[in-house]
């Protein structure tokens, strides 16, 4: 297909890259021609519209998208057009008003969820799509040659793709990642003005939770204006329970209820986040490795995991403070728990208070 993506930054970047790795033509264009020839040297594409796209993606920021969408149909007029925007319902009700309704007709909504902390074209990846859901608003008046096309080019960057109605999806992404953002970035807020001595402290707890603190301030400022009212409605629900915690810290009567209440709750939610490859929730056990920080050490402990025939689920790290020593929890299916273990230790690796040690002292 002749692709032609207007906006170079982290997703216009990347999914030119991901087009061009497929054998798609893609072209670029950017407000910025540094952002724009960017993009191109690092392979995402040429610069330059090409006379007749397929398919124009308008990956510009929020608060200018609805305009660039209704000049690209108006610039293409045989071209489907889409977009990432990660807000949907305010952007087609503001694209609607800028155009005809044949028009209308070749526009389709859509929302790649994928991204990265940093932005830019420099932070472009091929593969940012690979098994992500790719979010499609299409109606029962989208034509199916149109949407057609769209199915194929969000597969062809490795994409599963969902279909979803504007409003479903904007009170989707509120919830699992627009309001995570907010609390993730007031999380680190509080971090501001506190000693070093108690920054030190952190372990990977606070890290996981103020990891997406670091995003763009001025795109998550349009975003969550975009999706302002479903976004004020999980935080209203969020600080009614916030409010109980506060409560129950004054340790009056049936606080320690009221604590214990919070944590299960979330417990609960948790265990409704899908697991691998989108699969439903599995529990699994947790073998943690302590690792020299030496040169080679982590490729060594994955080679020695695959040659005792055991498949990693997951897996996460954590420093140990002041030693030059990781701790590595790798999650596996609980049958080979054990096994796993002993095949480790056989192979000189640490394993503090596995399962064989306290099954032996029970």
């Amino acid at each position: 297909m002749r692709v032609h993506i207007i906006g170079t930054g982290l997703l216009g970047a990347s999914l030119g890259l991901a087009l061009s790795a497929q054998g798609h033509q893609v072209s670029l264009e950017d407000t910025s021609p540094t952002a724009q020839q960017l993009a191109a040297d690092l392979g995402a594409g040429q610069v330059g519209a090409p006379e007749h796209p397929d398919i124009v993606v308008v990956a510009t920021p929020p608060d200018v998208a609805a305009r660039v969408i209704a000049a690209a149909l108006g610039d293409f007029p045989n071209a489907t057009v889409t977009d990432v925007a990660s807000v949907k319902t305010r952007l087609l009700e503001a694209v609607r008003e800028l155009v005809t309704g044949t028009q209308l007709d070749r526009y389709i909504g859509c929302h790649p969820m994928a991204g990265r902390e940093k932005s830019g074209a420099i932070a472009a990846q091929s593969d940012l799509f690979t098994a992500r859901p790719w979010v499609i608003c299409s109606d029962e008046d989208t034509p199916a040659d149109r949407l057609g096309e769209v199915i194929a080019m969000a597969e062809d960057t490795g994409a599963s793709v969902l279909h979803l109605d504007p409003r479903i999806h904007d009170a989707a992404v509120a919830k699992v990642s627009h309001v995570p953002q907010i609390v993730s970035s007031l999380v680190a807020s509080q971090l501001r003005h506190a000693p070093l001595e108690e920054i030190s402290l952190a372990g990977q707890g606070l890290r996981d939770v103020t990891r997406i603190a670091a995003s763009d301030p001025g795109l998550w400022t349009q975003i969550l204006t975009g999706n302002a009212e479903e976004v004020r409605s999980v935080l209203v629900a969020l600080r009614t329970e916030l409010d109980e915690v506060i409560g129950a810290l004054e340790l009056g009567p049936g606080s320690t209820g009221l604590l214990a209440k919070a944590i299960a709750l979330g417990n609960e939610g948790h265990d409704r986040i899908p697991g691998k490859h989108g699969q439903p929730p599995t529990t699994y056990a947790v073998v943690t490795i302590l690792v020299p920080d030496t040169p080679g050490m982590l490729a060594r402990l994955f080679k020695d995991i695959g040659d005792l025939g055991v498949n990693v689920e997951d897996f996460r790290m954590d420093h140990a403070s002041g030693r030059k020593l990781g701790m590595v929890d790798v999650s596996v299916v609980p049958a080979i728990q054990q096994e796993l273990e002993i095949g480790l230790l056989s192979k000189g690796w640490q394993i503090p208070e596995s399962a064989i040690e306290k099954e032996g002292t029970a």
